[in-house]
């Protein structure tokens, strides 16, 4: 089929790819010349497992292209999403603004009947933005041409998106018109020939589908750091809690481990976003505002039990970070948890030499871009130098399994803060290492 995907962010370019490695030609547009030329170069704008080389190869078999030119990239195609960026508002709305020019200009050059599929996280409704945008510019040009708007939110993990991608739990597909379903199916039915995967539904309930699944996955989260904090209270194991209720089938483990809570590009916005859909239709959502109000106090959980250990005057303090981006497999680092308990640190005049194996350069460059006393070092085990205490904030795997005796030598005082309750099977006291950890 003939694919054409608008924006290369995260959604775009990691849909786009996978669907030209099934064979498809699929045409990437931005309107950043410097991404697309960089592309074109094979410099990828993102780190995400799997991509660079799928990226690469579906490039050299002329199965995947990248442009500028929306009018062209669409002459011949049957399908477009729309994937570019929802930026959340000040008051916790998607921004609809790319979206709906993306749609204007799709009404401005289509020449033949299209499936236009949302792809990025809107909210409930925008379809029917997006097919009012379209129209209103068929209409200026006097053209009568078929048009259908479909919703198909993205379910991808970071870190794991590709094999989400290929691989994928369901396919979820709002539309209107039987023609718009037949072209959905016949472009996902490689990825998935199992129909119970692929579910069609009203446009609204697909839109409803991707917010109700965040906030689900945000809620689990939140509701374990609840309980992990409630444990350090009555002196119980959140982490055995944890195996104790995770046996239930009906809880299962997944999003039940205590931590320094969310962050990333979805669950935060769309949480946000879900709340304030709420409030324009006069409901309030008393727990999806709690969901959000537990995860904005635990990110600051570590800082407080540094500040507890060493006083609130950190001044000639150093501490070595293990860990930025907001999980492991990713260089993203939006609403990471180590950026509010690193600025915590910082203005209470501690020193901080942070090591991350893939985050650095977002940390440096954008997320603590001005912010004093950061130092970024090329090693883990650099970082811990002459500092006074490690944190661990990332659970990247090469942070699973370190040589204690070697942190306990390089640290001032063996002293490990765990954000992500990696080291609680150790048994650290025996080491002679003061641990402290989420839950405990």
């Amino acid at each position: 089929m003939n694919i054409v995907v608008i924006g290369t962010g995260y959604v775009g370019l990691v849909s786009g790819t996978c669907f030209s490695e099934m064979g498809n030609k699929v045409t990437c547009v931005d309107i950043d010349a410097t991404k697309i030329e960089n592309l074109n170069n094979g410099v990828i704008p993102i780190y995400e497992p799997g991509l660079e080389p799928m990226v690469l190869k579906n490039v050299t078999n002329k199965n995947l292209f990248f442009t500028t030119n929306i009018e062209t990239a669409i002459k011949d195609a049957e399908i477009v999403f729309i994937a570019v960026g929802t930026p959340m508002g000040d008051d916790g709305s998607a921004d609809l603004q790319y979206v709906l020019a993306v749609a204007k200009s799709i009404g401005k050059t289509m020449q033949k009947r299209l499936v236009v599929v949302d792809k990025s996280t809107v909210p409930i409704g925008t379809a029917d933005k997006v097919k009012a945008a379209i129209q209103q510019q068929l209409e200026i040009r006097n053209e009568t041409i078929e048009f259908d708007v479909v919703s198909n939110p993205e379910f991808l993990k970071e870190g794991a998106a590709i094999n989400d991608f290929m691989k994928p739990d369901r396919v979820v597909i709002g539309a209107e018109s039987a023609y718009a379903i037949e072209k959905m199916k016949q472009l996902y039915t490689p990825f998935s020939m199992s129909h119970e995967r692929f579910i069609v539904m009203d446009v609204r309930s697909a839109e409803m589908t991707k917010y109700a699944a965040n906030a689900m996955l945000a809620t689990k989260i939140s509701f374990m750091n609840e309980i992990a904090n409630i444990c350090e209270k009555v002196g119980a194991d959140a982490n055995q809690v944890r195996i104790g209720i995770g046996s239930d089938s009906r809880i299962g483990y997944n999003f039940i481990y205590p931590g320094c809570g969310y962050g990333g590009s979805c669950f935060p916005k769309d949480v946000k976003a879900l709340k304030k859909i709420a409030s324009e239709y006069n409901y309030e959502a008393k727990l999806i505002t709690s969901v959000e109000d537990v995860n904005d106090a635990q990110k600051l959980v570590i800082a407080n039990k540094v500040i507890s250990r060493f006083g609130e005057n950190l001044t000639g303090k150093t501490f070595g970070i293990w860990g930025l981006a907001f999980k492991p497999g990713t260089d993203d680092m939006r609403e990471a948890p180590a950026i509010y308990i690193i600025k915590e640190l910082v203005k209470r005049g501690a020193k901080i030499k942070a090591y991350d194996p893939k985050a650095m350069h977002e940390a440096h460059g954008f997320y603590l871009k001005g912010i004093k006393n950061v130092t970024y070092v090329a090693s883990k085990y650099q970082a811990l130098e002459s500092a006074d205490a490690m944190l661990l904030l990332t659970e990247w795997k090469e942070f699973r399994s370190p040589d204690f005796d070697e942190i306990k030598k390089l640290l001032k005082s063996p002293i490990i803060f765990d954000g992500r309750n990696q080291y609680n099977m150790f048994n650290l006291a025996e080491k002679g290492i003061e641990y402290y950890q989420i839950g405990k």
